[in-house]
């Protein structure tokens, strides 16, 4: 499917995990693809592998959390490409701690990467679509956003966040064409989940990970493949009536009481 074909999506984060399986999907449907990234060593990696498929791929470095970098990178890839028709707001962090653990500089560093990029990105993306009149945002939020796990304070928040975000982007631009949704992916077997299993568990990362699967009602963890399959959807025209929504890929996890009923 060539569905894509003509459109230029930019993904942030799009160096690992969830953010290349995302660009490499689109890629693989027609779309030229702009990956932003801090990780210098990620982002050449994945601009690399893409590149070795033939995708039409094009990458710039820049914290997602800083304005004047994330101006530069959405006009670059725009200049590059001709336009921007789809954004994928990716990037995040996950520190772990409490209101009263995470210090106020943390805080506002989770906020910043989380919630003030997707701002960010979706601020400076608008400046495109708007004179196309089109255009799809996917703001990549949380199961956390819906219900918490312990020591997720800051995390959670801004996942939160970004629904809130995704609403207001779809009720102020849908009239010119644009629209926005948020998905809300459950546990991923991706670099996240990874950081999560080994601060949880040093040295037995994969049993965590397992048992973590096992909490799901489908049995296992997802794959970022998995995750993209909905991002695709959402960035294409066969969603071109739904906006303004959160899409959970959980594998159930959200339909689940966390009560156990004996035989």
């Amino acid at each position: 499917m060539k569905e894509l074909e003509g459109r230029t999506a930019v993904v942030t984060g799009g160096g690992q995990g969830i953010g290349l399986a995302c660009a490499r999907l689109m890629a693989s449907r027609g779309a030229a693809v702009g990956l932003i990234e801090e990780n210098e060593q990620s982002l050449q990696s994945a601009e690399a592998s893409m590149r070795d498929e033939a995708f039409s791929v094009f990458a710039v470095r820049a914290d997602i959390g800083i304005e004047a970098q994330v101006e530069s990178a959405i006009d670059a890839l725009a200049a590059e490409f001709g336009s921007i028709d789809i954004l994928v707001n990716n990037a995040a962090i996950q520190p772990y701690g409490t209101v009263l653990s995470t210090e106020p500089s943390e805080w506002d560093r989770i906020i910043g990467v989380n919630l003030r990029g997707a701002y960010l990105a979706s601020h400076f993306a608008l400046r495109h679509m708007l004179g196309a009149k089109r255009g799809s945002i996917v703001n990549i939020s949380s199961v956390q956003a819906l219900a918490n796990q312990q020591r997720v304070a800051a995390y959670a928040t801004s996942k939160a966040a970004m629904l809130a975000l995704t609403r207001s982007l779809a009720v102020d631009f849908g009239p010119h064409g644009i629209r926005a949704n948020a998905v809300c992916p459950g546990c991923i077997d991706a670099p996240m989940t990874r950081f999560a299993a080994t601060t949880t568990a040093p040295g037995k990362e994969e049993d965590t990970i397992r048992k973590w699967g096992a909490a799901q009602p489908l049995g296992r963890v997802g794959r970022p493949e998995e995750v993209a399959e909905v991002v695709a959807f959402l960035a294409s025209d066969r969603a071109s009536f739904c906006s303004g929504a959160a899409f959970t890929v959980d594998g159930g996890l959200m339909a689940t009481l966390g009560v156990v009923l004996p035989e």
